[in-house]
Parts: structure tokens; C-alpha cells; sequence
């Protein structure tokens, strides 16, 4: 059987999806939802394969890596396929040359967020006290890379701190050490940290979006709270690995990935793959701002 016509039968059998952070983030449990839609309409098994460290870097170089038959894909995100470049000058991938874009999936907006005995109460007596005491707080976040690094430097460079950084595998263990009162605060998109926040658990000082979360309408925008300059969403998208076939990159698997979105309770969007390919910048502009 040719190498195109085992394409336009795809999927015959079980797809891996790679996802570059640990069990429990929204990352993972995207691709969850994600495998189980794809499995159940197109009559294959899709199964979740974490593959941790630096920042995702490490799933996402085994995901280059394979073999380009469809067999192998990852959900990525702006960490992974955007800031990765600024940060890893050995990164062993170029995400606009190596991979193959499948769609966009999920847009993420990102919330500053403090322990819950934090003494400031909005994101100005935040932004003071972090001034005053930068030397001696922590801040959390899911690896060098990771979304909660590289927006946490954003807000941070904003401020003009350097707080003690301190890394975490995936952003479930930062968030339960923020929980615990070990770190600070933190910077993660709002699914990871929703229930948190409306548990009193954590508090949350601002959102880096033009509008209000439906699910957190208290949390005002950073502009509201006084920081314009903070503006921080993130994004999750599926790739394949680059010399992937076209048959597969159009398949009825981007057209099952795009209908399963509205299962995801949160902001979401998505774009075909030629619509992805046509705006590079949502791969090269984020890594260029931070």
C-alpha cells in the first residue's frame, strides 16, 4: 500500500498523542477530552502519552521526532512551539520548521494569582508589596518555557522585580504548592487555577484579557486593575511532526478535533490547518514579545 493511500485511510490504528507536561494541567487534560472525542467518532484509539521537562521541550522533541505518518501527534502550545525559541538557544527543534500544523484548539487567557494569606487584596497593593519584598517572595511556575514561566516574566519585567523563581514538573505540583502556602504566587491560565480561586483558595488580583472571565466575573481585567501593560493569553494546538501527509493534516481528524471543542468548558477557538499555516505569527510573535 502506498504511503498516500495508507494517508487517506487514516486513522488504521492506534494515534498517540504526546502531551509535554505532566498528568492533571490544562494541557493534559485537553488532550483527554480531545482522545476521547477522536476515538470514539473516527473508530480509533487516541491515547495520551505525558512526556515531561524543560518546560514541555522534551515531549516536544520526541514529537519532531517521529515518524511523520499522523501515528504520532502533539498538543502543544505557546510555550512549547513559541517562547521555547527565546528561551532554549540549544532547542533541539525550530517549531516553524519541524512541525506540521494540524489546528489551533484552545485559547487561554492568564491570571496572576497569590496564596490565599498574601496580605495585598487588589493587583495595586500587589504590584506595591511585590516591589517592596521581591528579594524574599517566591513565584511559582511549570518549568523554564512553560506558559506560567515565560507570562510570570512579562508580569515581573512589568513591575520591574526578580522574585526567586522556582520551578515545578507541570503545573499541578505548582499549584499545590501554592496551595500550601510553599510559593508566593504565579501566573497560569484560568481552567488550571478556576476552582482554586472560587474556593478560596488563592487570591486572584487580574486577568491579562480585554474582558472579564465568565466564570470568575469578580477577577477584573489587568487594565481595571491598573496595569494595562499586562496583557497574557495562551494558546494549545495540535501538531504532527514535519513530511506528515496532507491527507492526514486534512482529515476527518481536524474536522473531529474542531467539533470536540465545544465540549471544553472554557475560551476556546479554532482555525484549520491552512488558516494556521497562513498566520506564522502565532508561532513566531510571542517569542519575539517576550
Amino acid at each position: 500500500m502506498s504511503r498516500i493511500t495508507r494517508a487517506q485511510s487514516y486513522p488504521s490504528r492506534l494515534v498517540t498523542i504526546i502531551v509535554p507536561f505532566s498528568a492533571g494541567g490544562t494541557t493534559d487534560v485537553i488532550a483527554r477530552i480531545l482522545g476521547e472525542h477522536m476515538s470514539r467518532t473516527l473508530g480509533q484509539q487516541f491515547i495520551v502519552e505525558n512526556v515531561v521537562g524543560a518546560g514541555g521541550t522534551t515531549g516536544s522533541t520526541r514529537a519532531m521526532r517521529a515518524n511523520p505518518d499522523g501515528y504520532t501527534i502533539e498538543l502543544g502550545n505557546m510555550g512549547t512551539h513559541a517562547a521555547s525559541v527565546a528561551l532554549y538557544p540549544s532547542l533541539a527543534y525550530n517549531p516553524e520548521v519541524d512541525f506540521a500544523p494540524i489546528g489551533m484548539v484552545a485559547g487561554l487567557p492568564v491570571l496572576v494569582v497569590g496564596k490565599k494569606d498574601l496580605p495585598p487584596n487588589d493587583l495595586k497593593e500587589f504590584a506595591a508589596y511585590v516591589r517592596a519584598n521581591a528579594e524574599t517572595l517566591n513565584m511559582a511556575h511549570a518549568g523554564v518555557g512553560s506558559i506560567t514561566h515565560f507570562t510570570c516574566l512579562l508580569f515581573n519585567s512589568i513591575l520591574g522585580v526578580k522574585p526567586t523563581m522556582v520551578p515545578f514538573n507541570g503545573a499541578a505540583p505548582a499549584i499545590s504548592a501554592l496551595i500550601g502556602g510553599q510559593v508566593d504566587y504565579m501566573c497560569n491560565v484560568a481552567p488550571d487555577v478556576v476552582q482554586q480561586i472560587q474556593g478560596g483558595a488563592f487570591k486572584a488580583y487580574a486577568i491579562g484579557s480585554s474582558k472579564r472571565n465568565s466564570a470568575l466575573p469578580d477577577v477584573p481585567t489587568s487594565e481595571e486593575a491598573g496595569l494595562p501593560q499586562f496583557q497574557a493569553s495562551a494558546w494549545n494546538a495540535l501538531f504532527a511532526p514535519k513530511g506528515t501527509p496532507k491527507p492526514v493534516l486534512t482529515s476527518s481528524a481536524t474536522r473531529s478535533t474542531r467539533r470536540s471543542m465545544t465540549r471544553i468548558r472554557r475560551s476556546a477557538c479554532s482555525a484549520s490547518a491552512a488558516k494556521f499555516r497562513t498566520r506564522p505569527v502565532a508561532v513566531s510573535s510571542p517569542w519575539r514579545r517576550w
